[in-house]
C-alpha cells in the first residue's frame, strides 16, 4: 500500500535528483513551483545569491479574489499568468523551470503553461 507520506518521501528525492542539475542564475533564475492540497506557489529564484526575487500564490490578494478554491488548473493557471507577469516588471524573461519533482502534468503544466503564454520563455 502506497501511502501519502511515501509519495512524498519520492517526489522530495526527485526533487532533489532535479536540484542537482538545475541552478539559477541572475542572467537565467530558478521558477519553483510547490503545490499543496488548496494552493499553489511559485517563486523566482536566484540561486548564485540565494534571493527569492518574484513570488506568486492563490493566497494573493489578486488571485484570492478571482478564484474560490486555490487547489486546481485554473487557479494555478492565474497563478502561472501572475508570476509571468511580475517577473516581466523586474526585467526578468528568460527562466529555468523547476517542477519541484512533481509530475509535469496537471496543475504544474497549466502554471507553465500560462507563465509561457503570458512572456515568459523556459
Amino acid at each position: 500500500m502506497i501511502t501519502k507520506a511515501s509519495k512524498n518521501a519520492a517526489r522530495q528525492k526527485r526533487h532533489l535528483r532535479l536540484r542537482n542539475k538545475v541552478h539559477g542564475t541572475a542572467e537565467r533564475p530558478r521558477l519553483n513551483v510547490f503545490r499543496s492540497l488548496n494552493n499553489i506557489y511559485a517563486q523566482v529564484i536566484d540561486d548564485a545569491s540565494g534571493v527569492t526575487l518574484v513570488s506568486a500564490s492563490t493566497l494573493d490578494k489578486e488571485v484570492k479574489d478571482q478564484i474560490g478554491h486555490g487547489g486546481n488548473k485554473e487557479s494555478a493557471k492565474k497563478v502561472g499568468e501572475l508570476i509571468a507577469k511580475r517577473a516581466l516588471e523586474k526585467g526578468i524573461n528568460k527562466v529555468v523551470f523547476d517542477r519541484g519533482g512533481y509530475i509535469y502534468h496537471g496543475r504544474i503544466l497549466e502554471l507553465a503553461g500560462a507563465a509561457r503564454e503570458a512572456g515568459l520563455e523556459f
